[in-house]
């Protein structure tokens, strides 16, 4: 049995996500939140929420135990892409990427 959550369309790079949801990977959910909250990185504070509303997936609507859980998978893939100019010298103008991302984590429960 394995529980899910997924964040939508949040504003930063897949690329900023990936390294982070690395870290977490195959681990206790303990352990993956403390690393969650000791980590310097922009996507931490998302990842961290996305991490609780997984495990509280899992207790609330599977009756899985909170202690036996850990992180099975988690993966990013690139949203939408918001295009914007930003003005350059001559009359130029250049393009500006803004990145969004889809961020999934899949908690199961460990086999006794």
């Amino acid at each position: 049995m394995e529980a899910k959550a997924t964040l939508n369309y949040t504003r930063i790079s897949p690329r900023k996500v990936g390294i982070v949801l690395d870290l977490i990977r195959n681990k206790p959910v303990d352990l993956a939140a403390a690393i969650l909250k000791h980590t310097p990185k922009a996507a931490c504070e998302d990842l961290e929420k996305l991490l609780k509303s997984a495990v509280a997936n899992a207790e609330n609507n599977f009756n899985m135990d909170r202690n036996s859980l850990y992180v099975s998978q988690c993966y990013v893939t690139p949203g939408p892409i918001l295009k914007r100019i930003r003005p350059s010298a001559h009359g130029r103008a250049f393009r500006v990427l803004k990145r969004t991302s889809h961020i999934t984590i899949v908690v199961k429960e460990k086999e006794a």
